[in-house]
């Protein structure tokens, strides 16, 4: 379960996130839906731990990503929005290397990177160079690195942007195995579409307020299936257009 507590963050004089709280529960896959700048990306580095909140706190399965960062990190499997890695390491040697981490032998790192990798459509490219691959094979590459440890709780910053019409479909297999597996899935993303098919639940920020939370059949009754009234459904909540 991942918990969003008051959370707020300043930079500078400008008021990035102000009082957000929001929760995901175990089995529930949830998008986070905002304009650009809106707070979304900040939310997202507080809660897996790389940015300190000026106030307020997140919880993953009770453990605060403040007082105990170690226990709450090693619940949370994270891709952030543009993966970034060496570019001369070869994939496999990569996914070993950060593996062993976590207490993997080379030859079991080696194991589960090609089994992943293969799962992830990466089969055929393991030992290619990191810096040969496109936008989309190193978001395909980080969720595999997110699942070295299987943690019950992932974390996803715009993970639809740069993959192909096939790897948004693997994306939805994957949410949808999370849920039956009773993991809580929290992802960003601007394509309303996609969210709607993959969510349970949207919640909305602007400004770096949340501006609604909702269940996709409450958003569903109130707009259908029309992707135009789904997009006015959310100008209409952050205000542009008024």
């Amino acid at each position: 379960m991942i918990s969003v507590e008051g959370v707020s963050k300043s930079f500078g004089s400008l008021r990035a996130l102000d009082g957000v709280s929001f929760e995901v529960r175990n089995g529930e896959v949830v998008g986070f839906v905002g304009l650009n700048g809106a707070g979304k990306t900040t939310t997202i580095r507080i809660a897996v731990g790389v940015l300190p909140p000026d106030s307020g706190d997140v919880l993953i399965d009770g453990y605060s990503v403040t007082r105990e960062k170690r226990r709450a990190s090693e619940r949370v499997g994270w891709v952030p929005e543009i993966p970034m890695f060496e570019r001369d390491f070869r994939a496999l040697d990569y996914f070993a290397y950060v593996a062993g981490f976590y207490g993997y032998s080379r030859s079991e790192a080696v194991e589960l990177g090609r089994e992943l990798m293969s799962r992830f459509g990466l089969g055929d490219a393991v030992r290619r160079k990191l810096g040969e691959y496109s936008q989309g094979m190193r978001k395909r590459f980080a969720l595999a690195l997110s699942m070295i440890r299987d943690p019950p709780n992932f974390i996803f910053d715009e993970v639809l942007n740069g993959l192909d019409p096939q790897g948004i479909a693997f994306f939805r297999q994957m949410a949808a195995e999370f849920r039956r597996a009773g993991k809580a899935v929290l992802f960003s993303s601007h394509i309303l579409s996609e969210v709607e098919e993959i969510a349970d639940r949207v919640v909305f920020i602007h400004r770096g307020r949340i501006v609604a939370d909702m269940s996709i059949d409450e958003i569903r009754s109130r707009v259908g299936r029309d992707q135009r009234a789904l997009e006015e459904f959310f100008f209409k909540l952050v205000g542009v257009g008024q």
